[in-house]
């Protein structure tokens, strides 16, 4: 039989949106303690933490509180949740390894191989874990950090992403901007894009691009200090930095436009036996 506690203060833990705070209902399949001196409240064996548009689950969680002057209102300051955790809301998902949320910090710690929060329309991964504060609709990944919205996969060493609700929806969120950080890697099925740093705006498609860049497409690459890239339109400027002497350089291949040297080519003996090889290409910078 599971143990169940509901609580009037166990309320707003891991809310994505800064929400009126509500009884939730604490449930776990070995039991629920309550350690009155240490301000703490602890459910082990499969823990359920739920309520209307909240679900957390971990295999261990804790809860540790305190008491308000002048009324002596009870106050939840941090949550511990340990162990295959899924938190599930109307805005978004996140799964881990453990979830450390600070309440006074409003910020969210969470951890795994990889940490991961999924909204309705983006994916966003991370190996050393992803920084979440609810309030403020910011999330921080940091280690092989990867955004995937369906269309576009966007790769980097930090990620920093930005969210806002999503259009004619009052309770899904989607990302407004995002800031790569070391390593930015940018691809969809037109282009991959490479530099040092990048700034992406998933609703137009445009990248801003920093250092050390290089877009291919087609087989074509440039590179240079500064690029803005669409996504969508597959167009991208490039150039030089302000400060720096290199060029802007390009290298585009392409295939042989005399069709009828390719004809007679392939009439003669020789060109029948290699009829199988491909293309020729040129390289022009």
């Amino acid at each position: 039989m599971r143990s169940i506690l509901y609580i009037a203060f166990f309320t707003i833990v891991l809310n994505l949106s800064a929400a009126k705070a509500e009884d939730m209902e604490l449930t776990a399949d070995n039991r629920v303690e309550w350690h009155q001196k240490e301000q703490k409240i602890v459910a082990i064996g499969n823990a359920v933490a739920s309520r209307k548009d909240l679900r957390v689950r971990a295999d261990q969680m804790s809860a540790d509180y305190k008491k308000t002057p002048p009324a002596g209102k009870t106050q939840i300051t941090s949550v511990h949740a340990q162990g295959n955790v899924i938190m599930s809301s109307l805005r978004a998902d996140a799964f881990g390894h453990t979830l450390d949320y600070d309440l006074a910090k409003d910020q969210m710690h969470l951890q795994g191989s990889p940490a991961k929060i999924k909204t309705e329309t983006e994916t966003l991964t991370a190996t050393d874990g992803i920084f979440y504060y609810p309030n403020a609709k910011k999330a921080i990944a940091i280690g092989n950090v990867h955004a995937d919205n369906g269309k576009d996969q966007v790769y980097g060493d930090k990620m920093v992403a930005y969210f806002e609700p999503k259009s004619g929806s009052d309770s899904s969120l989607e990302m407004k901007r995002v800031e790569i950080y070391g390593h930015v890697k940018i691809l969809n099925a037109e282009t991959t894009v490479w530099a040092d740093k990048g700034i992406y705006n998933p609703k137009s498609g445009i990248v801003k691009l920093y250092d050390n860049i290089t877009i291919e497409q087609n087989g074509n690459r440039l590179h240079g200090d500064y690029a803005q890239s669409d996504l969508n339109t597959g167009i991208s400027k490039i150039m030089a930095g302000p400060s720096s002497n290199k060029r802007v350089t390009g290298v585009f291949k392409e295939k042989s436009k005399d069709k009828n040297k390719d004809e007679n080519k392939a009439k003669t003996p020789a060109a029948k036996q290699t009829s199988s090889a491909p293309t020729a290409t040129t390289e022009q910078k």
